[in-house]
């Protein structure tokens, strides 16, 4: 079976939102660590947790993915700025240990005019000092449309940045992974309408399929190369919509697609929770 969901809130708690996800035919979900845009984040009750771990052992629900708040910025040319995405994201993966064997998400940050190749030397320093031996958690790089400054926005500084981190920290590298984000990938120049076998592959040559861990399945207000990053609803933007070009057939071999199918599918599209229901239950259709 296809394991998909949707980004759910936090704030009633981890077993809230297992039931929700159950409610709308999910079996994995994605959840902020804390509020989107950063702040202080609510101590997680073990007692909670556990309930979450019951509810996903008795319905085969597969890994959860947490994102990050997308403020963190590993990047930012300010001390600050920086500093305060290490603070947060070591404390996030500590809190993550409550749930173990899941996924952590982020946005590798961008660089604001000091360069890509300096960004992904402080983004893999960053990760050198937030991960820790012993994780239970593994921290995925999210593939980026390129927007502004954004490191990660093509498969080579992703890989440069996992490189990195196995050279100056190879006990901590087999806890990195990367979440492939079709929006993204698409706005940032990737052929996935007529090509995702060849995409898949220079992804396999580049990074490495064995790090592919995680699907944002979103569908894009704009077309390919356009690095805008706006989701849109399933077959309402240029992947999933023939008047622009895509189809359905586009979700549908990305579901079916050997390298994916297996993989937690995470839904970030602009909707509520009954728009959410009705896309897991197309995507399900289309992965039979």
């Amino acid at each position: 079976m296809l394991t998909i969901g949707c980004h759910l809130s936090v704030s009633k708690g981890y077993a809230a939102m297992g039931r929700t996800a159950l409610q709308i035919g999910a079996n994995t979900f994605a959840f902020f660590t804390r509020n989107p845009r950063g702040g202080t984040a609510k101590v997680p009750d073990p007692n909670d947790v556990a309930a979450l771990q019951r509810i996903m052992d008795d319905h085969a629900f597969g890994p959860l993915v947490a994102h990050a708040p997308y403020t963190y910025n590993l990047c930012s040319a300010k001390d600050r700025a920086r500093e305060f995405a290490l603070e947060a994201m070591h404390e996030d993966l500590e809190r993550l240990e409550l749930l173990p064997g899941n996924f952590y998400n982020f946005h590798p940050g961008s660089h604001v005019g000091q360069g890509a190749g300096c960004g992904i030397e402080l983004i893999a320093e960053g990760l050198c000092q937030v991960m820790f031996e012993g994780q239970r958690t593994r921290v995925l790089l999210e593939t980026m449309a390129g927007k502004g400054t954004e490191v990660g926005r093509s498969f080579e500084e992703i890989a440069q940045i996992i490189a990195l981190v196995e050279e100056r920290r190879p006990e901590l590298a087999g806890n990195l992974g990367v979440c492939f984000d079709t929006c993204h990938v698409s706005d940032g120049g990737y052929d996935i309408i007529r090509d995702l076998d060849g995409v898949l592959a220079e992804f396999d040559q580049v990074v490495g399929l064995e790090r592919l861990c995680a699907v944002h399945i979103n569908d894009s207000k704009n077309p390919r190369g356009a690095h805008k990053d706006r989701h849109a609803c399933i077959g309402a933007g240029y992947l999933g919509s023939e008047e622009l070009g895509g189809g359905l057939a586009v979700f549908a071999a990305v579901v079916r697609h050997p390298a994916l199918r297996n993989l937690p599918f995470i839904l970030e599209t602009p909707n509520e929770l009954p728009g959410y229901a009705a896309e897991i239950k197309l995507l399900r259709s289309l992965a039979k």
